[in-house]
């Protein structure tokens, strides 16, 4: 062991979470409990100034080693010998980044955890992020036979460039326990470098680093492995984090394969697994065909046909990786460690039942880096809860740094530190939804009085909407219960059932008022709108709205007979007036009810789902609704509603009549005058928050109420 781990545990565990509570050894390093944060980018780094470790990163490690994880791993950037390359990633590849790594250790180290770094080449992926020549894989394959097309062309490895890679792991590995780190992640998984010679899919070499044998496949693998272990030391622990099965490849790493690969890995010197799939999806376009590894965007929207019978699919991607862990661990001895969307009920049963020994996050502690200590102490209702949106993996896909839905401080947790006000205010929200609530939230915590009001009966806003409309892939309805609690604990003074006046206002008497009453719907002005047969957003909202008071949303999507699901309010055949992601995500609920569905959009075909996440989100979405039978008409004018159905125009001056029993508006949201004008009436300085001011996602609605709540 390099370092000395201070024994800091949770106050108090909480008998139920027994399991996830006991320590356990990787190697000779002993982890307080069994919570993994693992590895991945955050884009926080500066390509342009050499991409050092930096207070940004270290302020969130700070944050998530308190929060009480017993392991963090970090992946570093992607290992290389062009130093001046401007490719993000917090760099280890010179002994110059091994001040910013001690710092690091030393803030993982200060609370108890204990510090890996992952290590990775980026092989075949090298293009997605940095300008070079055509690059490196295992093999030389052509663009229309990869198994992932959209990484282009690329070049078989020499043997020369195949050792010279396995020196900068070795080299990497060194710097790493020079800067006081505890071991070694080593990344055999996704379709990085290492993965490339054990997949048969991916290896088409003749030669000894070929996919002949199971030593030619492994022989990358076991080279570091035995490398790393003698330059730092056969006590210096390393773990292998690699893919049990590559979903759905043709010929991919199979379960039978990986666990030969398993026990040649520990043979080696491997102290520790972290057993992963690489799911692999086939869209109608080679140059959206992806490969992942979120089980929960493999099953999104709704998968159909045969599924490996060693992905759990039965919670919609949650624990989907626990039968292959469990394979694995049925003939390895040494912990194995499985991630995919785990909460801990479920990795408390699985570890209890012996199916892996260490559950790793890494979303739920983007939302959440406290999530461990929470759940030791019982205290999990105070979990801020990751929706599993994708937010986050978006931003890092787009080259921007790393944000979460739920959690406004990530990235920003020193500025984000909750402080007393230097002047105490009263303080009146109007609105209850996210946005309001998180403003409301932070003001009270900073020792404002804060007052807010609802018109509805229960907080929330739209949200209990787009829970129903979503349905269960996003945790919306935790969203809710979370920030409705955390609003009662910090003190607010809540009044629901109560719309806001100017008589409210003068006899509050705020310093200062937070407008969060949410955006408004656009109703297009043409004739018949106002039609029995046309149900609109505000109509859709309300009658959502008034349902959810009384039944709750974790029920109402399955209740067919509720007034939103009966035919005598939407009929058989739907239209949708609107393409982007209100109307994408209307169209999935209304054929979860049986419904056909056409979509009519203004705009192009090349923004229909606009507001949908581009990566995963936009384009399954899309390709599932025209699967299943949605028509799409775009570059539409809306110009009367019939008794028949919606009349619609096209540039080329031809009329249509799309018959329909319903017509539905699904249209952007538009800001919230009305409100804002009554505020600013008062003279009390006015913030607007949310889609009252400019109507975006949730992540900005949450974004733009915490910087409000910490402005004040």
């Amino acid at each position: 062991m390099t370092a000395t781990l201070n024994p800091i545990t949770s106050s108090a565990t909480n008998p139920k979470y027994s399991h996830l509570a006991q320590p356990i050894k990787i190697g000779n390093v002993t982890v307080k409990n069994r919570f993994m944060k693992n590895g991945t980018g955050f884009f926080w780094d500066d390509p342009e100034t050499g991409s050092y470790v930096n207070e940004k990163y270290l302020d969130y490690f700070d944050e998530l080693a308190k929060g009480g994880a017993g392991l963090i791993a970090t992946a570093m950037g992607p290992l290389t010998r062009d130093l001046d390359a401007k490719m993000p990633g917090y760099r280890i590849t010179d002994d110059r980044y091994i001040p910013g790594w001690k710092e690091w250790a030393d803030t993982v180290h200060k609370y108890g955890a204990a510090a890996f770094g992952q290590l990775f080449h980026l092989g075949p992926m090298a293009p997605l992020l940095v300008n070079v020549p055509p690059t490196s894989s295992a093999s030389a394959i052509p663009r229309e036979e990869s198994p992932r097309p959209g990484f282009g062309d690329f070049r078989a490895h020499t043997v020369e460039e195949i050792e010279d890679i396995i020196q900068m792991f070795i080299e990497a590995a060194e710097r790493q326990k020079k800067a006081g780190l505890d071991g070694t992640e080593l990344n055999v998984a996704c379709n990085h470098f290492v993965n490339n010679f054990l997949s048969r899919a991916w290896n088409r070499r003749d030669d000894e680093w070929g996919s002949q044998t199971m030593e030619n496949r492994t022989r990358v693998a076991v080279r570091i492995i035995r490398g790393i272990k003698e330059r730092n030391g056969e006590d210096w622990p390393v773990i292998v984090l690699m893919n049990a099965i590559e979903v759905d490849l043709k010929d991919g790493i199979t379960i039978d394969e990986s666990k030969e690969f398993a026990k040649i890995f520990v043979d080696a010197g491997a102290d520790a697994l972290e057993v992963r799939g690489e799911y692999y999806t086939w869209t109608q376009d080679v140059e959206r065909r992806e490969s992942l590894h979120f089980p929960d965007m493999y099953l999104y929207p709704h998968r159909t046909g045969p599924i490996d019978p060693y992905v759990d699919a039965s919670r919609r991607g949650k624990g989907a990786n626990i039968p292959m862990a469990a394979e694995i661990k049925k003939i390895v001895d040494v912990p194995v460690i499985t991630v995919g969307r785990l909460d801990w009920d479920i990795a408390e049963k699985a570890i209890g039942e012996g199916k892996f020994d260490i559950a790793s996050m890494n979303r739920r502690m983007l939302a959440d880096p406290g999530l461990p200590n929470k759940v030791l102490a019982g205290d999990v209702r105070d979990i801020n809860p990751c929706a599993g949106c994708m937010t986050c993996f978006d931003s890092i896909e787009h080259f921007g740094a790393v944000k979460c839905r739920v959690n406004a401080s990530l990235g920003r947790e020193r500025e984000y530190a909750i402080t007393p006000a230097p002047v105490k205010k009263k303080v009146l929200v109007i609105g209850g939804g996210p946005s309001g609530m998180e403003a409301a939230r932070v003001a009270a915590l900073r020792g404002h009085e804060v007052v807010l009001y609802d018109k509805l009966h229960k907080l929330g806003g739209s949200l209990p909407v787009a829970a129903l409309v979503k349905g269960p892939r996003e945790d919306i309805a935790g969203m809710i219960h979370y920030l409705d609690r955390q609003v009662h604990q910090a003190g607010v003074t809540v009044h629901l059932g109560k719309t806001v006046t100017k008589a409210i206002l003068d006899k509050e008497r705020p310093d200062e008022i937070i407008v969060a009453a949410g955006g408004t719907h656009e109703i297009p002005d043409i004739p018949g709108i106002d039609g029995r047969n046309v149900m609109t957003g505000q109509d859709l909202h309300k009658l959502a709205k008034a349902m959810l008071q009384f039944v709750p949303i974790e029920a109402a999507r399955t209740m067919h007979n509720l007034p939103v699901a009966r035919n005598v309010m939407i009929g058989n055949h739907v239209v949708v007036m609107g393409g982007q992601l209100h109307g994408c995500q209307t169209a999935e609920y209304l054929l979860s009810l049986g419904k056909k569905v056409t979509i009519v959009h203004r705009g192009s075909k090349e923004d229909l789902g606009e507001g949908l996440l581009e990566v995963f989100m936009k384009p399954y979405l899309l390709y599932w609704l025209e699967e299943q039978g949605v028509e799409f008409i775009t570059d539409a004018t809306f110009e009367k509603v019939t008794k028949e159905g919606l009349q619609i125009s096209t540039p080329e001056g031809g009329r249509r009549l799309i018959e329909a029993d319903t017509v539905m508006t699904a249209l952007a949201l538009q800001p919230n005058p009305e409100v804002v004008r009554l505020a600013e009436s008062t003279g009390a300085t006015v913030h607007v928050v949310g889609d009252a001011g400019t109507p975006a996602l949730m992540v900005d609605a949450v974004a733009s109420g915490s910087a409000v709540g910490h402005a004040i």
